[in-house]
Formats: C-alpha cells, structure tokens, sequence
C-alpha cells in the first residue's frame, strides 16, 4: 500500500524542517525553507504540478526518523526525498544527557538509508549538510560543537557519495554569510535558521538539486 498522489520531493528532518508545520494537515510544509523551495519550484514548474510534503518533526534524530519511516517516507513513495537531520543527535552529547550516551549518528544514518534504498529503489536521495553557528547555544562549548558537526558533515558527505545521493552542502554558506552580519542573524540560536537563514537553504538546495541528475522539470 502506497500514497495515492505523485509525491515529487518529501522533506525530513528535525526542527529545521518541521517548522511548525501542522501535523494534521497532509500538506502543510512549514514556514521555512521546506515552504520556500515549493514555493519558487512550485511557481517556476505549474505546468508539472509538483508535489511537495514535509514530514520533518521537532527534536529528532537519525534514530527517530527509523521508527517512523514505514508511514513517514516509505508509505509516501516519493520520487525525491530530502533529508536534514545530525543536530538533535549532537545536542545530546554536547548536553550530556543519557540520549547522547553513544554516539550512532553515522550507524544509525547507514542504516537508514539501507533500509530507503530496499523499499524505495527508484527514489533519488537528497542529503543535506548538518550546520552551525558560533552564538547562543552552540557559544559556550563551540569547540566541541564545531568538532563533532565537522564529522558529522563529512559521515553525511560520505554516505551520498556511497549512496549515489546529491550532496547539499550548507556549512560554507553559512559561514559566508556570517561574514555579512552577525550570525544571530542567520541562526539565533547557532543551530535554528531565521527567516533569512531559511531563504539560504532554500537557495543552496535549488542551486544544487536543479543542477543535478535530480533536477524538476516541468
């Protein structure tokens, strides 16, 4: 049993993702950067009709994501899925709380995506970048912060070049952009993008992902 509708890209992750979507409604994506690239796509492709979901959910980790993957990605069917997740998994460690008692980001995403590529062979895989910034929660034990990110976005480089996914890098981006102003302006907290932080994932995404094997036509 699938979804009846053609789903063109289905958005996971965390927080970041979910951005206070409503989760009684099949379609509501959010207010951020998940809105933003159906929004330009959406304008851009009406011919095509395309179709965007987002199942991202506050709080997450890799591990939350496994257990609600039957009815949250593989039910859906979609030809595209996107996935940003890896801060929630550091927020623990860094915060010493019991969830973060071992580290199975990376075993946890390999199996992941082992299990998406068994039931969803057709569907293109879209891996995006884990990022921070150095303010609000990130300030204080920014080095540590800053080292386990740094692995995290290399595991996460490395299971899409494994997995034939697209890479969308953020990271740099980010780090541009706080050259502009402060980084409170982009994160205001180092991890949660503000209005304008959303607007330069989205423009990373369809930069990357419209120039790619993965690309929407209309």
């Amino acid at each position: 049993m699938r979804f009846e509708q053609k789903v063109d890209v289905l958005f996971q992750g965390d927080s970041i993702t979910d951005t206070g979507r409503n989760r009684a409604d099949t379609y509501s994506l959010g207010h951020g950067y998940a809105a933003r690239i159906s929004g330009k796509l959406g304008y851009e492709l009406a011919e095509s009709a395309p179709l965007f979901l987002n199942r991202g959910i506050s709080g997450n980790r890799v591990s939350d994501l496994y257990a609600r993957w039957n009815e949250d990605a593989i039910y859906l069917n979609p030809k595209r899925l996107s996935i940003l997740i890896g801060v929630n998994d550091a927020w623990r460690i860094m915060n010493r709380l019991p969830e973060g008692a071992g580290d199975r980001f990376e075993s946890s995403y390999r199996h992941l995506l082992q299990i998406t590529k068994e039931y969803l062979p057709d569907t293109g895989l879209i891996l995006m970048e884990p990022f921070i910034l150095n303010c609000g929660a990130t300030q204080e034990q920014w080095e540590g912060w800053k080292s386990l990110i740094e692995t995290y976005q290399t595991v996460v480089k490395q299971l899409a070049e494994e997995n034939g996914a697209v890479f969308v890098p953020l990271q740099k981006a980010f780090d541009e952009a706080a050259k502009r102003t402060a980084a409170t302006f982009w994160t205001g907290d180092g991890v949660h993008p503000t209005a304008a932080g959303h607007e330069l994932i989205s423009r990373v995404w369809i930069e990357t992902v419209q120039n790619s094997p993965l690309a929407l036509r209309s």
